[in-house]
C-alpha cells in the first residue's frame, strides 16, 4: 500500500508534464481569425497603393458594399411592420421601409 501511495502521485505528475509538452493541435479563435484576415486585406491594400491600382481595390470595396446592401434589404424585407394592437383591436405601424413612403 505504501508503494501505491507514493507512485501514484509522481506517475500523474510524469503524464502532466508529458501532456503539457504535446503539440496539441488546437483551433484557430476567432478574434486569431479577424486578425489575419484583418492583416491580409491591409497588405493587400497597401501593396494596391504602391503599385498604384487603387481604382482595383476601390471596385472591390463597392462590390463588397453593394453585398452588404443587398443583405440588409433582404433582412428588412422580412420584418414585421405591423403589430396588432389588441387594447385598441386596429394595426400599428411599427416601422416605414423607404419603399413603403
Amino acid at each position: 500500500m505504501t508503494q501505491k501511495d507514493t507512485c501514484t502521485p509522481r506517475f500523474i505528475t510524469a503524464l502532466y508534464i508529458i501532456a503539457k509538452t504535446w503539440k496539441q493541435p488546437k483551433c484557430q479563435l476567432t478574434e486569431e481569425w479577424i486578425k489575419k484576415m484583418w492583416y491580409i486585406y491591409t497588405i493587400k491594400y497597401y501593396s494596391a497603393i504602391k503599385r498604384n491600382e487603387i481604382m482595383a481595390s476601390a471596385a472591390t470595396w463597392m462590390d463588397l458594399e453593394i453585398i452588404m446592401k443587398l443583405e440588409s434589404k433582404r433582412q428588412t424585407s422580412c420584418a414585421i411592420t405591423y403589430m396588432w394592437n389588441l387594447k385598441k383591436g386596429y394595426n400599428e405601424l411599427l416601422c416605414r421601409r423607404e419603399s413603403d413612403s
